[in-house]
This record gives C-alpha cells, sequence and structure tokens, in this order.
C-alpha cells in the first residue's frame, strides 16, 4: 500500500494512520522531492513529474505490486495518475477529500493566491544571504514549530521552496490537464471518496430544500467514474488522516479484505452527514 500526501505534507501527516494499517498489511509512506528528506527534483513539479518519481522509487527499493494507493487532497490527483501508469499493478483507490481536477486560465484565479503568498515569501527567506537562522521571524509560517534540527535544514533551501511552488502552479494547469485526459482509462479500479464535511460546507450548494454541495457531488463524479465506486461524507474538517483516522484505517482495510478476497470492495456506509431515513428532501445517491 502506497500512502500518498497532499499539498506541503510528508509522511508525518500519516502517523495516526500508517501504524494501524502496518498491522495488516505493507505500507509505504514517502516524501515527494522538495520535502522532508527527498531531494528537489528537476522543475516542473506537475502530476506527471510527481508520479513518474514515484514509479522509479518503487522500482529502486525493489516495491513490488499490486498497490493499493491511498491519496489525500492534492495526493489524489497524483494517485490516479501514479494508477495510470501501473496498469493492472494497482488494484484500487482510496482518496481522502481529494483535489478535483479543474484548468484555471491563470494563476490569478485559481483560488491558490493565499497559499502561494506564503511560499513565496518563504522562498524570498531562502534566497537571502546569508540565510536566516531558524529561529528568524522572516520564517514565520515556513518552517514546522517542533521540527527536530535535520527537519529545520532541510527546510531551508530555496530549491525545496521552488519545488513547491512549482508544484503549487501546477495544480490546476498541466497536473489538472493531465488528469482530464485519463478520460475513462481508470473505470475498473475500484475507488473509495471520503469527502470531509467542513470542506463540502465551504462550497455552493444546488438542488431544493438545503441542497447537495457542489464538492460531495464532484467526488460522487468522481467515485462513479468507476465500475465499482463508492462516495461517502464524513464529520471532520479537510485534514481528514489527522482528524479522523480511524475512518480512514476502516475504509483502507475494507478495500485491501476484499481485494484480497478477490471480491469488489462493498458500498460504504452511509455518510454521517445523511439525513434521517425517509427524507424526501435528500434522496438516496446511487451509490
Amino acid at each position: 500500500m502506497i500512502l500518498e500526501s497532499g499539498y506541503g505534507a510528508g509522511v508525518n501527516g500519516w502517523l495516526r494512520v500508517q501504524p494501524e494499517i502496518a498491522k495488516t498489511t505493507r505500507v509505504c509512506s514517502y516524501d515527494r522531492a522538495g520535502y522532508g528528506f527527498s531531494d528537489p527534483g528537476p522543475l516542473p513539479r506537475d502530476g506527471a513529474a510527481t508520479a513518474r518519481d514515484l514509479d522509479q522509487a518503487l522500482d529502486a527499493g525493489g516495491l513490488e505490486g499490486p498497490y493499493v494507493v491511498v491519496g489525500f487532497s492534492a495526493g489524489g490527483l497524483y494517485s490516479r495518475l501514479f494508477a495510470a501508469r501501473r496498469p493492472g499493478e494497482v488494484e484500487g483507490l482510496v482518496l481522502l477529500d481529494p483535489t478535483v481536477e479543474r484548468v484555471a486560465p491563470s494563476p490569478a484565479v485559481d483560488g491558490l493566491q493565499s497559499l502561494r503568498r506564503t511560499v513565496s515569501r518563504c522562498l524570498a527567506t531562502a534566497e537571502l544571504d546569508p540565510t536566516p537562522p531558524a529561529t528568524d521571524p522572516r520564517w514565520s509560517g515556513c518552517l514546522p514549530r517542533r521540527g527536530t534540527p535535520a527537519e529545520m535544514t532541510r527546510l531551508r533551501p530555496a530549491e525545496a521552496w521552488r519545488n513547491q511552488l512549482s508544484e503549487l502552479d501546477e495544480i490546476y494547469s498541466d497536473t489538472s490537464a493531465q488528469v482530464q485526459r485519463l478520460g475513462t482509462l481508470l473505470h475498473e479500479v475500484p475507488i473509495y471518496v471520503i469527502t470531509a464535511s467542513e470542506t463540502a460546507a465551504t462550497s455552493p450548494t444546488v438542488g431544493y430544500g438545503r441542497g447537495q454541495s457542489v464538492w460531495e457531488l464532484e467526488h460522487l463524479r468522481l467515485a462513479l467514474s468507476s465500475d465499482r465506486g463508492f462516495q461517502r461524507t464524513i464529520l471532520s474538517s479537510h485534514q481528514v488522516p489527522a482528524d479522523r483516522p480511524e475512518v480512514v484505517v476502516e475504509t483502507v482495510l475494507a478495500m485491501v479484505t476484499a481485494l484480497r478476497a478477490g471480491k469488489p470492495p462493498e458500498p460504504l456506509p452511509v455518510s454521517e452527514t445523511a439525513p434521517p431515513e425517509g427524507d424526501a428532501a435528500f434522496p438516496e445517491s446511487p451509490r
């Protein structure tokens, strides 16, 4: 099993999940290029580059499939691109509040401006000569509050911040375009999609009565792109692996158990935000 982190996160984001999954199956998390203890990679850092790096890292480590890939946030995009590189080897996807592909006409309107300003400021600090010490207030919001000395050292080079800025700029441009080009390529790969209630609440709603979140509908569309896909909304912030690790572990192991038995995965439990049974304002989704 492979754990693919969200933007700006590395292996530490799985601390509440990985040990529990490891009791049942072999599981691997890793730092993408420019994160943690991984060296920066060549630009641009789009989804194709990330999937290629993972492909090569698995080969170098002698870690053979089949795989179930768990992708969180932007990691959901990278997981799907990796699955397309390994047809027949990726047997299941579990996507946690995944980023949904869309191509923005320009970075100025992609909705990531605030995050981009922060990363750009961190890059500007890293480019200073001499580089300020980790305790310098100019690093505020850039370095982990409780990071080890080794982690602080690895996060300070400008190349690492250029990697992160490039990755951010590519999410709603080339990375999204690459995922869109997959079309129905992954329709035979079972998919579980977990939606975070707090993320869903930030998007517009459609339909009568209280309506349904567009974010949930996009995740349902993603689930239905598979011949065996299911979507479930849980009570959580976007940080699903940290907020609801028990749901992540339960969902992942349900996928693993089914695949080991040679069976298609079962439908996910009812959404935690589902209305009382019989409420006509909220018809059941097809899956």
